[in-house]
């Protein structure tokens, strides 16, 4: 049975569709194929390359799963809306307030489409986005600058304008991973219903100040 938040999005592409769809179950992801569509090359290294990192996300509670494909069932963009893992500071918020976008991956010969904020659409549409504070982390080693054609800036200038769109804005940190490039980025989205003691623990654990 499909996941009754789940959304479908049939996007015209040239001569087929692109249809992208939210709250992917295992079933749904059984029937697509993963194969070659992101491929480690030059300094780039693809965040998620098998299906069976899709099914574990997609089964864990709460977890969006947002995935594009063409006609012939080949996966070509994938967003994942999830919980920090355990060793993340962010857990230490109460009641599961943060969620992280842990993947925004698009195949590269279908980049410059549009398809992120195809993604990004149906991925925030989760009916707990008001209630919970959702947040990107961005390393600027992990972005495929070389297949873009662009410089670091421009593509982390690219990121902050995508998200820009759907309400987040820059946070600054003392998050050691965060610190260790200029480039690197911290972005969140602060649900409408936040109150302002959860905002307040966010602001000091952005800076591990919540002891």
């Amino acid at each position: 049975m499909a996941n009754p938040n789940q959304k479908i999005l049939v996007w015209p592409a040239g001569e087929s569709n692109i249809t992208i769809k939210s709250f992917c179950s295992p079933d749904d992801i059984a029937l697509l194929s993963l194969k070659e569509t992101f491929v480690e090359s030059n300094n780039y290294n693809p965040i998620l390359s098998k299906k069976e990192s899709l099914v574990s996300a997609s089964l864990q509670q709460d977890v969006n799963v947002t995935i594009a494909y063409t006609g012939e069932k080949k996966i070509i963009g994938i967003s994942i809306l999830q919980y920090p893992s355990p060793e993340e500071r962010w857990v230490k918020i109460e009641n599961r307030v943060m969620m992280e976008v842990s993947v925004v991956e698009v195949a590269a010969e279908w980049r410059s489409r549009g398809i992120s904020k195809k993604l990004f659409e149906l991925l925030f549409d989760h009916p707990l986005r008001e209630r919970r504070i959702i947040y990107m982390v961005g390393y600027s080693w992990t972005w495929d600058v070389s297949g873009a054609g662009i410089s670091v800036i421009e593509y982390r200038n690219m990121l902050i304008n995508l998200f820009s769109n759907f309400g987040f804005r820059i946070f600054p940190t003392n998050d050691p991973n965060v610190l260790l490039c200029p480039e690197n980025l911290f972005m969140a989205r602060i649900g409408a219903d936040i109150s302002d003691n959860v905002k307040m623990k966010f602001k000091l654990l952005r800076f591990n100040m919540d002891n």
